[in-house]
């Protein structure tokens, strides 16, 4: 599955191979669609359509020439309505310049110049032909070419460069993605050499699923939780953590008489005070009735 119509230095490596292999990218639908015919290897027995992932290859090849071809890298359109493709093309405008559309394409974007996002771009890339109709229908009104990752039931009308690969698979999509930035870069000179390994992961133009990252956070804090009954011991836990009120130290005698009225100080036996009548002390409560006989002229009165 070699490719046969590029020039030697443009031929895939060994581990190019084994990515794409590795991520599926040759794996296609059950369906075949007349246009892709071309860029079938084999079905299998159970129906799934291989792809020539040389044939894959040499379509990266020829868009990132057609990619660098544009002088203005801002002129270039890269769309995926697709969750799977969204960080992809976010990742490849922000590493080789292109304005990125992820997420929900406004109809009128190419066409209504009223739109607040209206763009004149000269080259959209898509993700699937399935999904960005609508951006691919805008580009055939105003004559944009238009390249495309397509599956072997993809759609491919007005799609001016098809590059067959599996475009259901988040691995598939990242990795086209990334070797087709890879080779922009390369063709632009900012590689050194085309030996040169590109310093970027792959894994970030992987989709990644919200849910699963929040679930690793969680996990991440439910190991540094607080103590519980069995970090503790069980005799903390059968006293009932009583010692936590105790008072300790030189304040806990005055700490006592504080809060005792009329208690002996500390120190001082409790004893003592047993025989005091603790009515002596105590002054007469004043209510503010007093003088209501003297001041009625009736001492007896009765109330």
């Amino acid at each position: 599955m070699a490719p046969a119509n590029l020039p030697a230095a443009f031929n895939a490596t060994n581990q190019d191979i084994e990515m794409m292999l590795a991520a599926q990218c040759h794996l296609g639908s059950k369906n075949l669609q007349v246009h892709m015919e071309p860029y079938l290897w084999k079905t299998r027995p159970d129906g799934i359509n291989v792809i020539n992932i040389g044939k894959t290859w040499e379509k990266i090849v020829l868009a990132a020439r057609i990619i660098v071809a544009i002088d203005n890298p801002a002129d270039i359109a890269v769309i995926s309505a697709r969750p799977y493709g969204q960080r992809a093309v976010l990742k490849f405008a922000a590493h080789t310049g292109a304005v990125a559309i992820a997420g929900r394409f406004t109809p009128g974007n190419f066409t209504n110049y009223i739109t607040r996002s209206f763009k004149e771009p000269r080259l959209i890339i898509v993700t699937d032909p399935r999904t960005d109709a609508q951006a691919i229908k805008e580009a055939s009104y105003v004559n944009i070419p238009v390249v495309a990752l397509c599956d072997t039931d993809s759609p491919t009308e007005y799609v001016d460069i098809a590059i067959p690969t599996n475009n259901k698979g988040r691995h598939a999509i990242g990795l086209i993605w990334w070797m087709l930035a890879r080779e922009v870069l390369r063709l632009r000179g900012t590689l050194a050499s085309r030996e040169t390994e590109w310093d970027v992961m792959t894994d970030l133009y992987f989709y990644r699923d919200p849910e699963a990252e929040e679930n690793k956070d969680a996990s991440g804090l439910d190991e540094a939780k607080q103590p519980g009954a069995d970090d503790v011991g069980p005799a903390a836990v059968e006293s009932g953590f009583n010692n936590e009120w105790e008072v300790s130290g030189g304040t806990a005698g005055q700490f006592a008489a504080a809060s005792a009225p009329g208690a002996p100080a500390a120190g001082a036996s409790w004893d003592a005070a047993d025989g005091a009548d603790w009515a002596e002390g105590a002054a007469p409560v004043e209510t503010g009735n007093q003088g209501w006989d003297a001041a009625g002229g009736n001492e007896n009165t009765q109330w």
